[in-house]
């Protein structure tokens, strides 16, 4: 003999209170789950890993207009300062952002919904802010170093030796402009790759530190070109 109807029934209502309790599980935990997931990625952010958008030209040929560059931001934290050939990114000292051509922020004629989206992947560094004021530029001394234009071959010298330099944009010279450099302690010598589109150091050099940059001003080491997908590259202190 078969199942009695009315036990029948009672599983068929066990079960839907079952669905049920699913149900409201799913729509409590979700938003706690959001949340999470948004503070951890804020972490991620603050102390990481972050997202930073290249406006300018400056660090062509090695970072195009447009690329997305990851920035690791914990060496810092363990005392690990910047060396020479790292690229960095670093808040503007003071005036620096005016002399590199910069190009509108990256999805502004985007409708007000994408606007909006876009802003809260930026808070949490899943994509680069436009309202950050930084820069992107190769080390080229660091602080006890003295760093001159140029030696009779037209490179640049680091306390006296040539600096071999094949990241270099094609077509320009290290310098065009004749520069002698006593880094101060604590500070940064930094140039753009495409050395003939960037208002790098050698033009703030009347400015505090004699151009240099203040390192508690960097904000971490650029690492890798995560996008586009056909761009994609680690950055090291000799990139070919």
């Amino acid at each position: 003999a078969g199942p009695a109807p009315g036990g029948r029934a009672a599983r068929r209502r066990a079960e839907r209170r079952v669905r049920r309790r699913r149900r409201r599980s799913l729509f409590t935990e979700a938003p706690v789950l959001l949340a999470v997931a948004l503070l951890i990625a804020l972490v991620l952010k603050t102390f990481l890993v972050q997202a930073f958008v290249i406006p300018s030209g400056s660090m062509e040929r090695t970072i195009r207009i447009g690329d997305r560059v990851l920035v690791d931001k914990l060496t810092p934290w363990f005392g690990s300062r910047p060396g020479r050939g790292d690229v960095v990114v670093f808040k503007d000292p003071g005036g620096w952002l005016a002399g590199d051509k910069e190009e509108g922020p990256p999805g502004e004629g985007d409708p007000a919904g994408i606007r909006a989206g876009k802003r809260v992947l930026s808070v949490i560094g899943l994509l680069p802010s436009a309202d950050e004021q930084d820069l992107i530029k190769r080390v080229v001394a660091v602080g006890g170093d003295t760093v001159k234009c140029c030696d009779a071959s037209g490179k640049i010298m680091v306390n006296g030796t040539p600096l071999q330099e094949p990241y270099i944009h094609p077509g320009n010279p290290p310098s065009e402009l004749k520069f002698e450099v006593r880094v101060p302690p604590g500070r940064l010598f930094v140039m753009g790759d495409h050395r003939s589109d960037s208002a790098d150091s050698r033009f703030h050099l009347a400015g505090p530190g004699h151009g240099t940059v203040p390192e508690d001003l960097v904000i971490g080491r650029a690492t890798v070109i995560a996008w586009p997908p056909g761009h994609w590259r680690r950055l090291t202190g000799a990139e070919e």
